[in-house]
């Protein structure tokens, strides 16, 4: 069991040093992490054979992290998304009565936070945890006004890999200010390999509900039966070739997604505290950009879970609340499990 932390990662354009940590258990299962948006860079699993898979896709260099979020459609590969993950209609809401309106970053609409949001902030590093269940906490400060969001926002997130080869994700935030906030973690998965197509992968999503959206990809404030619909996925079938939708979870206690792979016999099983887990498959880099060992990422290459509360919360006094009260604390986790399955 190691933990081995790499302060030569890269520089940042403003000079900032890039900092690299690696969680190791006794399995030989690795979790790469980079400073640079607390982004996940590599998820590598033992399998049977001896041999590991890389089941996340990422990129070699920090230049090519940077980079990405140029890309027509950023794929965000690993990061933490705040303040806000998903899409905020009209980029506004009110909040104590007050109107607050938002810098836009897609079309009139906020997405994942902003021009400007977590994923490219450089974190800092507060705690490396060595030995059994190692982990690695960062911290960000994001600053009253950001994006235009109200109050000074604190926030630490710690990725813990523990012995039984679960990837344990730990966010807590303190505001100086009432606010509005939702984080998530966008890692893309494959488990057949960040090189393949996951489209043959086994996706089970323990939901009932789908959020409606309209065609800009906005809620519409209803929630609809999966029952009958493509959005079904109580029985385990392939890897939609589409998907960007909004499941609302219930039971906290029970696993809210499984993926599978009959190639490597690997399932990841995904527990959350949130109320919804959103689905999306892609990875494209639009043969711009070469992922890990050359790899060519198209819109087929993985599958995120992004666990989170629901896009546009704070215009759907319906859906749960994404107000986080001046003296309150936000917390929030997430398991990514990985294991082989019982035939």
């Amino acid at each position: 069991m190691t933990l081995s932390i790499n302060k030569s990662y890269g520089i940042l354009p403003n000079g900032e040093e890039v900092q690299a940590v690696q969680l190791t258990n006794k399995n030989g299962m690795q979790v790469h992490v980079i400073s640079y948006g607390a982004t996940v860079t590599s998820v590598k699993i033992p399998l049977a054979n001896h041999k590991k898979v890389d089941v996340v896709l990422g990129f070699e260099t920090l230049e090519d992290y940077i980079q990405s979020f140029e890309l027509p459609s950023p794929p965000y590969f690993g990061a933490i998304i705040g303040r806000y993950a998903g899409r905020i209609k009209g980029s506004s809401f009110d909040l104590n009565g007050q109107a607050v309106k938002l810098n836009p970053n897609h079309g009139e609409h906020l997405l994942h936070g902003g021009a400007s949001g977590f994923h490219q902030k450089n974190w800092k590093i507060e705690n490396v945890k060595k030995g059994i269940n190692s982990a690695v906490t960062l911290s960000y400060t994001s600053p009253a006004g950001e994006e235009n969001f109200p109050g000074e926002l604190t926030v630490t997130v710690t990725y813990c890999l523990t012995e039984s080869n679960e990837l344990l994700v730990e966010y807590n935030a303190t505001t100086t200010e009432d606010t509005v906030l939702n984080f998530t973690h966008h890692s893309y998965f494959n488990l057949d390999g960040h090189e393949h197509t996951v489209t043959q992968q086994e996706l089970f999503v323990n939901a009932d509900r789908v959020i409606e959206k309209n065609h800009e990809n906005i809620p519409t404030g209803r929630v609809l039966a999966v029952a009958e619909s493509a959005f079904d996925f109580l029985e385990a079938k392939n890897c939609p070739t589409s998907i960007d939708d909004t499941f609302v979870l219930g039971d906290q206690e029970e696993m809210a997604v499984s993926l599978y792979s009959a190639k490597n016999n690997l399932q990841l099983s995904v527990y959350t505290n949130q109320p919804g887990v959103h689905v999306y498959v892609g990875g494209n880099c639009f043969d711009t950009i070469s992922g890990k060992e050359g790899a060519n990422y198209h819109p087929l290459s993985g599958i995120c879970f992004e666990t989170q509360n629901f896009p546009d919360a704070p215009n759907n006094n319906h859906f749960p609340s994404a107000v986080l009260k001046k003296g309150k604390n936000y917390y929030h986790k997430t398991i990514y499990k990985f294991q082989s399955k019982s035939i």
